[in-house]
């Protein structure tokens, strides 16, 4: 019998700085590390996004390390934070793309089964970011109010 291991899919991704203290070759002060951050944020792009621009770049492997506060953090002290969170906005996305594929292929059953899974984290998400104060409690995920997003 085969050995198998408990990853799957491969383990290939970049790796985090071992240190959580920022790094004496980096060019950049705090303060300019948070202008870049806002001036990204003003031009469209997602905190996922700012931190791999800054990485690729900038040279500049953890805002953490450096700031203190992680992107997220920095944007909703400036007031550019999303309203919901990116990962659970990826989630919607993709269960948004999933119903219309499943409007023009009804029987597709690994579709529908793909969207009862994607859906239910949608659904854990939702529960997690209002515990955790991050979305108003009175957030709802409703599948009719974000179908303009495909």
């Amino acid at each position: 019998m085969p050995h198998r291991s408990r990853h799957k899919r491969g383990r290939s991704s970049s790796t985090r700085p071992v240190s959580k203290v920022a790094p004496s070759w980096v060019p950049y002060t705090q303060e300019e590390v948070e202008q870049l951050i806002i001036e990204l944020a003003r031009r469209g792009f997602p905190p996922s996004m700012i931190g791999i621009i800054l990485r690729d770049q900038y040279g500049i492997p953890s805002v953490k390390a450096i700031l203190g506060k992680s992107i997220t953090d920095v944007l909703q002290e400036h007031g550019l934070a999303p309203q919901i969170p990116e990962d659970l906005m990826n989630l919607i996305r993709r269960a948004v793309k999933i119903r219309k594929h499943l409007e023009e292929h009804p029987k597709d059953l690994s579709a529908k089964r793909g969207l009862i899974l994607v859906e239910s984290k949608i659904h854990r998400l939702v529960k997690y970011y209002k515990r955790v104060g991050k979305l108003p409690p009175d957030f709802v995920y409703k599948p009719e109010a974000f179908s303009m997003l495909a």
